[in-house]
């Protein structure tokens, strides 16, 4: 018998080929093979709003394989991904290939293991229709919003420009965060804080207020120098001592919004970044000893769910690993928003006796370090809570209260593994007071008066953005990524020390849209379209009539600003700079295209002068001239390199900073180069020579240990998972990277 599955990426492809064996050929769509076509909107809106899809131009040779191998095959399984957009692809597939849509040919992978891949093919069902109806319903929304505003925006404020039903939410959150930052007034707040001395034993305490009376509130310099002279002699007593235990819980396991928070906190990654990562890891790596094996579980989802056996995995390595101890008295389950689809379980490693050491030397970087992550959250989140003993005291002198408190470990439970990050990037530090009771006098050593002003609200970064979008319900987990990515590259946004800061442009596009489209870009709103689509993809709601309440008064809105901005232009103001422009004198102002920035004279078409926008001014002067020297990049290699501003009057340039030195040896600038080491810019000086042969041979060792880690952590791997090889599968070797394109990440 011969049999056909057609999963999505080709590494995947290749993977679950060897678990499945020759009676199995398994071919690749590579995402979808058909969609609206690019040049129109494609959707009939007056006759049931029916899209026009076409075969993508780039698949059809790909179709053509397909359908060979379908006519050939006894039956062919559809097991594209386990969501809405894989059920679309998979109901695509059997279009095109003239399946019958009653056969229970549908198959989805939770997890690209032996265990994971048979049990799919041991339930197979029918196509979802609800869900392909879902997907359809958002595809059309989108399309519609998208090809009416854009065209709008194009003749009211310029061309290129896009709008989309959730990116131009997320924009607005951005921009109303900077009205608010800008809008703020801070105000004067004092904090007077005492350190005082026990038994020759110091500890910090804070002035809370009166004796007796509310929390005191310090406006001024004055106020504060009031109480600090009305303490100098005071004797202080210890009024309250209070001790008590508190516990701290672990977070639950990831979802694909906490993935992107958590590794945008951590490691730095963009959310793209990390989903291109966690894709890889899903669909297959191979493992010295193990062959190809999906190291985690779908990573799409948001449900906190967890199977069992996955459960009695992780708690049978907490056990042998920490102790039986550090498992919880009763197992502890994690409750997922109403919203939540729970299709799939939350982000888990496929198993939990592998862990990040077991297969360091088989990953990348960028793999390690996300495994490790969900790796650890996910154990760390069935672990026992953490146990704290806590100390609050009250002391009193001359009229005034402070209060110190401070915690130290009982029990370190799921803290010996993981702690979840921080948007303000703080840490809870232990604190250790003297003991002390009630009556005891202690000394005052310091008293230091702060001043403080009132802070705005934070800019939001990639991990805060993905959180205000999961929060609010605007999008689904595959969107988060692409939404950011989106408004970074149409320069609405712009990223200032990894905070997202709305550029003019992107300020006005929000503007307009909030003005003559609030519905589209209201949160409530776009929530409840997204509750709609969720009733779609459960059977409760016909998606032709939820297109057709949406459409009536989208078209109205739209002609409204159409006639309200009739002959209207909307200008973006420039942003004029200090860059003379050498041809006509006038000053350069920034220009952005699809290439990024630029310096244009204000003075087009007369002076078409244009230039790269010049990077991070340098505080050390030119060497050659005084001028200010300026990072610029090649045009032909893209490298960095330090030049001056006079170009082309002055030449000077430098693959390092000048740091306005000489060198004793050959009179030759003195540069600072990587890592701040020091090194003669002449290339024929003899000291820089020397530098370079230091630093060839400490390259040369830096390098050789790496290779003697690797040796060692790749000897380790395979002896640890040699032992394991019993219970896991025999399979072949398979393809290390993946060069899927992430399909869910193509909109916003």
């Amino acid at each position: 018998m011969s049999n056909l599955v057609i999963v999505e990426s080709p590494s995947k492809a290749k993977t679950i080929q060897k678990y499945l064996g020759k009676d199995y050929e398994v071919m690749a769509s590579v995402g979808h093979v058909r969609d609206l076509p690019k040049s129109r909107i494609g959707i009939d809106i007056e006759n049931g709003f029916k899209p026009n899809y076409i075969v993508m131009s780039d698949k059809k040779e790909l179709l053509k394989e397909l359908k060979a191998a379908a006519k050939k095959s006894d039956y062919v399984y559809l097991a594209t991904d386990p969501d809405r957009e894989g059920e679309a692809i998979a109901w695509h597939l059997a279009t095109l290939l003239d399946l019958d849509m009653n056969d229970e040919n549908r198959v989805a992978f939770n997890e690209i293991t032996k265990s994971g891949v048979a049990a799919g093919m041991k339930s197979p069902h029918k196509i979802n229709h609800d869900l392909v109806d879902a997907q359809q319903a958002r595809r059309v929304l989108d399309r519609i919003v998208g090809y009416k505003l854009s065209p709008f925006l194009w003749k009211k404020v310029k061309s290129g420009l896009s709008a989309g039903r959730v990116q131009s939410v997320a924009l607005k959150l951005i921009v109303d965060r900077e009205k608010e930052i800008e809008a703020f007034k801070p105000e004067e707040f004092w904090s007077i804080d005492a350190k005082f001395l026990y038994q020759r034993k110091s500890f910090e305490a804070k002035l809370y207020g009166e004796s007796g009376s509310k929390k005191l509130k310090i406006e001024n310099g004055e106020q504060a120098s009031a109480i600090v002279k009305a303490l100098e002699n005071a004797e202080f007593t210890v009024t309250k001592v209070k001790k008590g235990k508190r516990q701290k819980s672990p977070a639950p396991p990831f979802i694909t919004s906490t993935l992107q928070q958590e590794a945008s906190r951590k490691l730095g990654f963009t959310g793209q970044r990390t989903m291109r990562i966690a894709q890889q890891l899903y669909e297959g790596v191979d493992i010295p000893g193990m062959g190809t094996i999906g190291l985690i579980t779908y990573m799409r989802t948001d449900s906190l769910r967890i199977s069992e056996e996955a459960r009695a995995a992780a708690n049978q390595y907490i056990k042998e690993t920490y102790s039986e101890k550090y498992l919880p008295e009763k197992p502890r389950y994690f409750k997922s928003k109403s919203s939540a689809q729970d299709a799939h379980e939350a982000i888990r490693p496929t198993m939990a006796s592998l862990s990040p050491k077991d297969v360091s030397g088989a990953l990348t970087a960028d793999q390690l370090k996300l495994y490790r992550l969900i790796w650890s959250r996910f154990i760390a989140s069935l672990m026992a809570n953490c146990i704290q003993d806590t100390t609050a005291i009250d002391i009193e002198g001359n009229g005034y209260l402070f209060k110190a408190s401070g915690y130290t470990v009982r029990f370190d439970g799921f803290t010996a593994l993981y702690e979840e990050g921080r948007d303000d990037g703080a840490a809870d530090k232990e604190n250790v007071l003297p003991p002390m009771k009630e009556g005891e006098s202690v000394k005052l050593k310091t008293l230091d008066p702060t001043q403080h002003f009132t802070q705005p609200p934070a800019r939001y970064n990639e991990a805060t953005l993905t959180k205000a979008l999961d929060e609010n319900g605007i999008g689904r987990p595959s969107t988060y990524a692409p939404i950011i990515s989106n408004i970074l590259q149409r320069n609405y946004v712009e990223r200032e020390n990894k905070q997202l800061v709305p550029t003019k442009l992107g300020t006005i596009v929000s503007d307009l849209m909030t003005e003559y489209f609030k519905s589209i870009v209201d949160v409530k709103f776009t929530a409840g379209m997204e509750n709609n689509l969720d009733e779609i993809g459960a059977g409760k709601r016909d998606w032709v009539k939820t297109m057709d309440d949406f459409y009536e008064g989208f078209q109205k809105t739209l002609e409204k600003a159409e006639k309200s901005l009739d002959g209207v232009r909307v200008k973006v103001p420039d942003e004029v700079t200090d860059v003379i422009c050498e041809k006509c004198g006038r000053n350069m102002v920034i220009k952005s295209s699809r290439f990024g920035k630029f310096l244009a004279c204000p003075g087009y078409p007369e002076c078409k002068n244009t230039k790269p926008v010049p990077e991070d001014e340098v505080k050390e002067p030119c060497p050659k001239c005084g001028g200010k020297l300026i990072r610029r990049a090649s045009k032909k290699t893209g490298k960095k390199f330090y030049g001056c501003s006079n170009y082309p009057a002055c030449d000077f340039a430098a693959p390092g900073i000048p740091t306005g030195e000489i060198c004793p040896e050959c009179g030759g600038y003195i540069i600072s180069g990587y890592k701040g080491r020091k090194f003669c810019m002449n290339s024929e000086c003899p000291t820089r020579k020397k530098t370079e042969k230091t630093a060839k041979a400490a390259k040369t060792k830096t390098t050789a240990a790496k290779t003697a880690k690797t040796a060692k952590s790749a000897k380790t791997a395979k002896s640890t998972t040699a032992e394991k090889s019993s219970k896991a599968t025999k399979t072949t070797k398979a393809s290390k990277s993946t060069k899927k394109t992430l399909k869910k990440d193509e909109e916003a």
